[in-house]
């Protein structure tokens, strides 16, 4: 149940009502925007909301039971703040949305209907489509530890210890050939065996792709000369000469935590935890089952 005020209550009542809608909308980066659909800006607790954005919203669906209720908002890249690249780099990435009922009339008259998170994006050649998703959404995600044989800390945090700014486990390269859109060879990183940076990152310093972070599928070495293979294409294409920062990478075995690392004193996972195998065994005559611990 939604609580009017009774300003607003008395603006519904009303036979003509001045009602439109805004949508504020804050990236995980910080920046917070407001779209309406009204014809001229709009504005409210420090957000200007931009008119005629190209920015519009399909029906609210809601459900009384805990499903993920959605609603898509589509929009043409008109407005100078959505921008292609912005949507290819995942600034809207799981953006939180607010919905607005506004009276355009006088602004102090509104309700916020619904909060949600965007989802996925579908792009075109010269328009979006948002899923925005309801607060049910986040009902889904895990919350705390999983009983897991692998590590579930991310190499290089608080759990995990290790500093990856450490030379041992960075090392610093320059494009020197390409393979594939994703695949490239490298120089400036003879000193690291091959495997080093498989499941480790690359940050690129310079080139079309520079700030942003790729994740490495493999690391091979040919004759002092680096393999790269990243688990996406980067968003623009890599280039002859772009340079990088690689980071180490792990697998999330114990045995790799203390070969590679020496870190098994910090290891978050549960090795010895008994798997699949130990559910679906059968008795049988050649012992194994005779009740003892496994």
């Amino acid at each position: 149940m939604k609580s009017l005020s009774p300003a607003l209550q008395a603006h519904l009542d009303d036979g003509t009502t001045t009602l439109s809608w805004c949508w504020r909308i804050s990236r995980a980066d910080g920046v917070a925007l407001g779209f309406t659909d009204h014809d001229r800006a709009l504005g409210f607790d420090g957000t200007e909301f931009e008119p005629e954005s190209g920015f519009a919203a399909s029906e609210i669906r809601s459900g009384s039971d805990l499903a993920v209720d959605a609603q898509d908002a589509s929009g043409v890249l008109t407005s100078d703040r959505i921008t292609e690249t912005d949507i290819v780099d995942g600034r809207w990435d799981n953006a939180a949305v607010e919905l607005w009922r506004v009276n355009w009339a006088d602004t102090s008259q509104r309700v916020l209907l619904r909060r949600g998170g965007v989802g996925q994006i579908r792009r075109g050649r010269m328009a979006f489509v948002a899923e925005v998703r309801s607060l049910a959404h986040v009902l889904g995600q895990t919350v705390g530890r999983t009983f897991q044989a692998g590590c579930d800390a991310a190499l290089g945090d608080a759990r995990c210890g290790i500093n990856l700014e450490n030379a041992v486990y960075k090392g610093f390269g320059v494009v020197t050939d390409l393979l594939r859109d994703r695949a490239f060879m490298a120089s400036g990183m003879p000193g690291f065996n091959a495997g080093w940076f498989t499941s480790g990152t690359v940050t690129w310093t310079n080139g079309a792709n520079a700030g942003r972070i790729t994740e490495v599928l493999a690391h091979g070495l040919t004759d002092a000369i680096a393999t790269l293979t990243l688990l996406e294409a980067p968003v623009r294409a890599i280039a002859e000469g772009d340079s990088f920062i690689a980071r180490a990478g792990c697998d999330k075995r114990i045995a790799t935590c203390g070969a590679k690392f020496g870190n098994t004193a910090n290891f978050r996972g549960f090795p010895n935890i008994p798997g699949q195998d130990a559910v679906l065994r059968y008795a049988s005559q050649d012992g194994g089952h005779e009740g003892n611990v496994l």
